[in-house]
């Protein structure tokens, strides 16, 4: 390298010689003029660029780091992390290195694994994305709380909702939390909307009814499909987290706590009177969960749009674009896959 570059410093050293300019000579030779500048230097012996492919002054010796290795390995240290073994060495009046110094020789070492007897903790994957394009296919289902006038004593609220519809198939108050109460909910619910086998999918949380053994063995007994939201994620159950926002925050919810069983039920059941025949549902183009279920939305949707399109011939002046979209709800989702998520999959695919 250092022949080529003399050569060309030779090179442009003539061309000046004999008159041309250095910029004009370093341009058809194709260096800039500070490149001819720093190589003319008697001074320059070889490249001045920095190396980048240097070694850190604080870098371990090869005999530290075996050092390191045989004692995260020994039986005092073997099951511990090295966030927990820098700091017995340190109460000892010894430093070996910092903790990020461990986890890094570990993981060369493929030794950063889980170092204690205990079972390691799995990652708990989001639940399974599910698509309702019709009624009947995808309940969800959740317990609330109902206060009643003996401080710490509650009422169970059980309800469960077709998602697709937002109809309130079923529901049920008792005294206490029980799997046994939800399998004999949902039994009736199968014989009063004709569930076939492997028609439903259930989804709910995690607790205890939810996942007990009496509630299971009915749900395979019907036929129906379980499906569980993550721990402590209520987000993976938005359908039900909603409908009780919806029930407690009604003008006619009472402000006292229920007297008993029987005024909850009397209550609840007004409730759910006028949310499956009365209340249009933003979600599903207002109308009712009634009227969406048995599949009569559509007709409905489609007299709105007549409406105003003639509305809008009427008087054309009052409109300034496009009529309000009346189009049915098609699909509705639960737990849908994020786009990034979809994108990442395919790329593995």
């Amino acid at each position: 390298m250092s022949a080529v570059r003399d050569s060309i410093v030779s090179l442009i050293d003539e061309a000046r010689a004999t008159g041309a300019r250095q910029t004009v000579a370093c341009e058809v030779i194709g260096i800039s003029a500070k490149t001819y500048q720093r190589w003319d230097r008697r001074d320059n012996v070889g490249d001045s660029r920095q190396d980048t492919l240097h070694s850190p002054a604080n870098k371990l010796s090869t005999l530290e780091r075996q050092r390191i290795i045989k004692l995260v390995n020994e039986p005092a240290y073997a099951d511990l992390a090295p966030s927990q073994i820098v700091p017995t060495l340190a109460d000892e009046g010894r430093y070996i290195g910092s903790e990020s110094t461990l986890y890094r020789i570990l993981k060369d070492e493929k030794q950063l694994h889980h170092r204690q007897k205990s079972k390691q903790a799995n990652a708990i994957k989001k639940p399974r994305a599910l698509t309702a394009t019709g009624a009947n296919q995808i309940y969800t289902w959740d317990i609330t709380y109902l206060p009643t006038r003996v401080r710490g004593v509650f009422l169970y609220l059980y309800v469960v909702m077709d998602i697709y519809s937002r109809k309130i198939v079923g529901w049920q108050v008792h005294d206490e939390e029980r799997s046994l109460l939800a399998a004999e909910l949902m039994t009736d619910i199968c014989q009063r909307e004709g569930i076939q086998r492997h028609q439903v999918t259930l989804h709910s949380d995690n607790g205890s009814p939810m996942k007990g053994a009496t509630m299971l063995a009915t749900l395979q007994q019907l036929g129906i499909i379980p499906s569980f939201s993550r721990p402590s994620v209520s987000n993976d159950n938005p359908y039900s987290e909603s409908l009780f926002r919806t029930l407690k925050y009604r003008p006619s919810y009472p402000e006292h706590p229920f007297a008993g069983l029987h005024a909850a039920r009397v209550w609840v059941h007004g409730f759910v009177q006028w949310y499956n025949n009365e209340h249009r549902h933003s979600a599903i183009k207002f109308v009712t969960p009634v009227q969406r279920h048995a599949g009569e939305d559509a007709q409905i949707l489609a007299y709105r749009k007549q409406v105003y399109e003639r509305a809008r011939s009427e008087n054309p002046l009052r409109w300034s674009g496009h009529i309000r979209n009346w189009e049915p709800i098609k699909d509705v989702y639960l737990n849908p896959e994020k786009p990034e998520a979809v994108g990442e999959e395919n790329k593995a695919a």
